[in-house]
């Protein structure tokens, strides 16, 4: 089945915590990458199937937008990435998060 990818990012790290928090309770998903942005803006992206990334996105857009304090800049899903497009950016399965798919 293919994967999609989904991306979260916040202005403030207790918003990106919680949303990864949910994300990962809400579906099955990964955790691939996670960093900083500018600004103070942090990121985080999932990955799994299409059917797991959506609920789980729409589970850490809530958890983040309840967490005081915090702004959703930007959230987007990837359903297929292309395989050029997983060579390239930083959203590949890795070693460091292979005990942790599902």
């Amino acid at each position: 089945m293919p994967d999609a990818v989904g991306v979260i990012e916040t202005l403030g790290f207790p918003g990106i915590l919680a949303a990864a928090d949910a994300m990962v309770k809400a579906a099955r998903v990964t955790i691939v990458y996670f960093d900083i942005a500018e600004k103070g803006n942090f990121y985080v992206v999932v990955r799994g199937p299409v059917s797991e990334v959506k609920p789980s996105v729409a589970a850490g857009l809530a958890a983040a937008m309840n967490t005081f304090g915090t702004e959703v800049i930007s959230h987007y899903i990837v359903p297929n990435p292309p395989e050029n497009v997983v060579a390239v950016l930083p959203i590949e399965y890795t070693e460091d998060v292979e005990e942790y798919r599902s």
